[in-house]
């Protein structure tokens, strides 16, 4: 529908809409174009270089739909990075308590612009701390509390295999057995996604037994947005928690996990946040739980949980922060902290999530469009949900010959997309960088690569 609204606003016909020319109109009216120039863009030593000419964009420039691996560096980074270590250079342990963004209070600069991004209804609720796997950690040692009726855990079979590493651990720090306490769910039909139906089916079942639903907020594989707010409801119903990894949802959809009631989730920031590899990651606990007492919700604690006044007191009795903060354990890295913010004040200046979105589903429904019009079901299968609001940036293609090969055609003509193997290519145009004109000559490419790649299945 965004797509035949934008064509109909154009002047192009339905008939038009797979063209070049549409792509190139789409970029000209783009309001987020401008923040491309903000990245640095990968570039390619492909002979048949970049982008097309048409748009103006720089030759050498690869096309990089990849951000669902590794988002791409801000220019800002630079310069922010360089205001930091120039800080130390001058004044070493006064950095702490100096200059404009003093590293004492460094997570302070990040949280309020990390709330609405994932739909906190404070900063209080958020926490920028650690990494993604250790704040799953964190978490679950606060809120799976596993009785001798209620214990089972309901999540995906083909979740990221960090989030089966951090469960299964957690269940045996408990003396439990992970046969005895996962409830598995795989898809029923021969979709490659779970429907809500069959998730909610299941905490149905569970009953009282279910302590924890603990997803993915986007599938890694699919690209499948789940519908979270109505699990989280069901789940409420039943006397359980919930639990999102946020890792492939944070800055790709529109969040709400206070509205939705999520009992707490982890997100790390290098994806679709660009804040560099390995970057701090953050945490989200429902303000529901905040005044709970320690004997209720055991915390994890540390230094850094505690309120500025009493961190450098070195009391013995540990004061929590009141909110999400509790949770932290030691001061966060103070460059991976300001390059997260060099990317959030891009998101903000963009226009925040509903901008962010609005691109999105145009860049994403574009592919769509293309893949479905130039390249037989028969050669390559979109398998992530048709439904836009079911689904992030990321479309999911199953290719009926070896991706290996499909990738590294695709490689030597400057594209850079994820695989999975036997036969699956994940690509994922980002709105802040990635341009409409770059999805029509990936599609070129993806289609002469399937073409002359044998078939070995």
């Amino acid at each position: 529908m965004a797509l035949q609204a934008a064509a109909k606003k154009y002047g192009f016909p339905s008939a038009k809409t797979t063209s070049q020319e549409f792509a190139i109109a789409l970029d000209n009216k783009d309001p987020l174009g401008k923040f491309r120039s903000q990245f640095h863009i990968p570039k390619t030593e492909s002979e048949k270089k970049g982008v097309d000419p048409e748009f103006g964009d720089a030759p050498s420039n690869s096309i990089y739909f990849c951000g669902n691996s590794l988002g791409l560096m801000s220019k800002r980074v630079d310069k922010l990075v360089q205001e930091e270590m120039n800080k130390w250079k001058a004044r070493g342990v006064e950095g702490h308590f100096e200059g404009k963004r003093p590293w004492a209070k460094i997570d302070e600069f990040v949280t309020e612009k990390m709330a609405p991004i994932v739909g906190a209804k404070h900063s209080s609720e958020v926490a920028v701390m650690n990494t993604l796997s250790m704040n799953l950690h964190v978490l679950l040692t606060s809120f799976y509390q596993p009785t001798k009726s209620r214990f089972k855990i309901i999540m995906e079979d083909h979740a990221f295999c960090s989030d089966h590493h951090v469960i299964r651990s957690q269940i045996r720090l408990r003396g439990l057995n992970p046969k005895d306490v996962i409830h598995s769910l795989s898809p029923k039909t021969e979709k490659k996604y779970l429907t809500t139906e069959e998730i909610l089916g299941a905490i149905e079942k569970l009953d009282e037994s279910l302590a924890l639903v603990f997803l993915g907020g986007v599938q890694y594989y699919t690209g499948q947005f789940y519908d979270i707010k109505t699990i989280a409801a069901k789940a409420r119903k039943h006397g359980a928690l919930v639990g999102i990894d946020l890792a492939h949802a944070v800055g790709n959809v529109p969040l709400r996990m206070h509205d939705w009631e999520v009992d707490f989730a982890a997100w790390c920031t290098y994806k679709y946040l660009n804040a560099g590899p390995g970057s701090i990651a953050g945490i989200f606990v429902h303000e529901k739980h905040h005044k709970k007492e320690f004997k209720d919700l055991p915390i994890m604690a540390g230094w850094w949980g505690q309120t500025p006044e009493t961190r450098f007191k070195m009391a013995h009795e540990w004061e929590g922060l009141p909110g999400a903060q509790a949770w932290q354990v030691s001061n966060p890295a103070v460059l991976p902290t300001v390059c997260l913010l060099a990317s959030l004040q891009l998101f903000e200046e963009a226009g925040g999530m509903p901008a962010i979105r609005s691109k999105s589903l145009l860049l994403t429904g574009f592919l769509e469009l293309l893949i479905k019009s130039y390249i037989p079901e028969k050669k390559a299968k979109i398998i992530s949900p048709s439904d836009p609001e079911r689904r992030g940036c990321q479309l999911s293609i199953l290719t009926s010959v070896p991706v290996r090969g499909v990738h590294q055609k695709l490689t030597a003509d400057g594209i850079i997309v994820d695989v999975r193997e036997p036969n699956v290519i994940r690509v994922a145009p980002c709105p802040l960088y990635n341009t409409f004109s770059e999805v029509f000559r990936f599609v070129m490419l993806l289609k002469k690569a399937l073409d002359s790649t044998k078939s070995s299945l």
